[in-house]
């Protein structure tokens, strides 16, 4: 319940157009109070077809799709909301705005956690795409249309473009690349040690 007044909170927070119960007919306000009532949990219990049965189902009807399985915290407000995707393993903090077209998706089939993290008080533009296990710090804004892939964005910055740069950080223009996300960095690490154990043992068969 605390979390659905954040919901609504956050409505008449961001959009000046909400007068009286017109927060009532927000979709975003819609497919959360579902999900948080009803279909992540009965995805947290496993039960199968259900929780998916229910999201899509959402999605038709707000055009929001919300994954089961996504965490979402209090104050999500959602603009206009047609054609946002939110994947499985998302992690969503406080106080999030997203606009229409936001995608927040993965690069792959793994079972791990492959979808953002996402900070407290961040926003993210109409279109923005952000895919991978990447961090989305907090109070950071995405720009719109702005693609991050196996980027990690620090807190407190602004980010635009595609590839996307930090052009605002600490309240100061900067512009500067988003630094590779962390997860990838153990891979490329993990990578760099396989092709370096290969060399050696290409050097000991030759001797």
């Amino acid at each position: 319940m605390i979390a659905l007044l954040e919901d609504i909170r956050a409505i008449y927070r961001h959009d000046p157009a909400c007068r009286n119960l017109e927060f009532l007919l927000y979709p975003s306000l819609h497919v959360i109070a579902v999900h948080r009532a009803v279909i992540h949990p009965l995805y947290r219990l496993g039960i199968p077809f259900l929780p998916r049965f229910f999201s899509q189902l959402m999605r038709a009807v707000t055009g929001i799709e919300i994954h089961p399985g996504a965490t979402i915290g209090p104050g999500f407000f959602c603009d206009h909301g047609c054609g946002v995707v939110i994947g499985e393993t998302v992690a969503m903090g406080r106080n999030c705005t997203l606009f229409h077209g936001v995608t927040l998706g993965g690069t792959g089939k793994e079972k791990r956690k492959r979808h953002p993290t996402i900070g407290d008080n961040v926003f993210i533009g109409h279109g923005a795409t952000i895919l991978g296990p990447v961090t989305i710090g907090d109070n950071s804004k995405i720009g719109a249309q702005t693609v991050i892939v196996n980027r990690d964005v620090p807190a407190g910055c602004t980010v635009i473009g595609s590839p996307a740069k930090i052009v605002k950080l600490a309240g100061k223009k900067v512009y500067m690349e988003l630094p590779v996300a962390a997860y990838r960095q153990v891979a490329q690490a993990e990578e760099q040690r396989l092709e370096k154990a290969a060399e050696e043992q290409v050097c000991l068969n030759e001797a």
